[in-house]
């Protein structure tokens, strides 16, 4: 302290500016010079990018589940009762369809391959007389329209079945003749017979049914519900046999299959009506 005075100490800081870097670069050592990452204008560092936390796991809700409880007596009963009611409905139903398919393949097939019901007023050329009756060629041509029924060169061989007819009238046994559906050699039609034995030929190329009032009708030989001929009910009695049994509905629906026993009795019965034929190796 002099003159009384305390003497006061001044001190310059340098505080360099942008314009002084140069000088001061000079000044620093090499291995400082080299590097400007100490230096306060130096570029800043690039942020490390920050890697994402891990998703966290949710556990799904869970489903409640409630306890089933045992079911009482009367609970059990009930159910017995349904399952019951429902299987005899199911029973029923089957039994429905059951005779229905029974009772369709006694008459006319309803399916699109079965035999159309046959328009006699279309037929040219029946026999609306007594037997017996003669095979019916004069007007087969014209009928095979009528009939759905086709001029074939030669017998078919997809459906081939056999049938036997027998006539009988008051007691005597009538003829069914030989080439009924044959036309003088020049072609057959899907129903014909060979010979004069009643054994009925169903051959036919295409798979379908044929029913007894088609044959008829190639036959040339009048069949309805009432009538078989000249021989018309209530005015002269008749019925039709399957197979021994009498046969109640419109015998031209009889749809036609293997080995049949067909037999019409008019008038006065036979002693026997046959029930089966021997058709030997047909």
């Amino acid at each position: 302290m002099r003159n009384g005075r305390q003497k006061r100490q001044i001190r310059t800081t340098f505080r360099p500016s942008g314009s002084d870097s140069p000088t001061l670069l000079s000044l620093l050592p090499a291995c400082q010079a080299s590097s400007n990452l100490l230096l306060p204008w130096a570029r800043p560092l690039a942020k490390k990018s920050r890697t994402p936390a891990p998703p966290r796991k949710v556990q799904a809700p869970q489903r409640r589940v409630e306890r089933r409880h045992p079911r009482t007596g009367k609970e059990r009963r009930t159910l017995w009762i349904s399952v019951a009611f429902a299987a005899s409905g199911i029973a029923a139903i089957g039994l429905v369809v059951l005779v229905f398919a029974l009772t369709n393949n006694n008459g006319k097939s309803s399916t699109g391959g079965g035999p159309k019901p046959v328009n006699e007023g279309k037929l040219v050329g029946l026999q609306t007389g007594p037997a017996p009756w003669n095979p019916g060629l004069d007007h087969l041509p014209d009928r095979l329209k009528p009939l759905g029924l086709s001029a074939l060169g030669a017998e078919g061989e997809v459906v081939h079945i056999h049938q036997h007819l027998d006539i009988f009238v008051n007691g005597k046994h009538e003829t069914v003749p030989a080439l009924i559906g044959i036309y003088d050699g020049q072609f057959l039609t899907q129903l014909h017979t060979h010979d004069a034995s009643g054994i009925m030929h169903v051959e036919s190329p295409t798979k379908r049914t044929f029913d007894l009032g088609e044959f008829f009708g190639v036959w040339g030989v009048r069949l309805t519900d009432k009538c078989i001929g000249g021989y018309c009910k209530p005015k002269i009695p008749w019925t039709m046999y399957v197979n021994g049994a009498p046969y109640p509905g419109d015998p031209s629906a009889l749809v036609l299959k293997r080995h049949q026993e067909i037999a019409f009795v008019i008038g006065k019965r036979p002693k026997t009506i046959p029930s089966t034929y021997n058709f030997g190796g047909l």
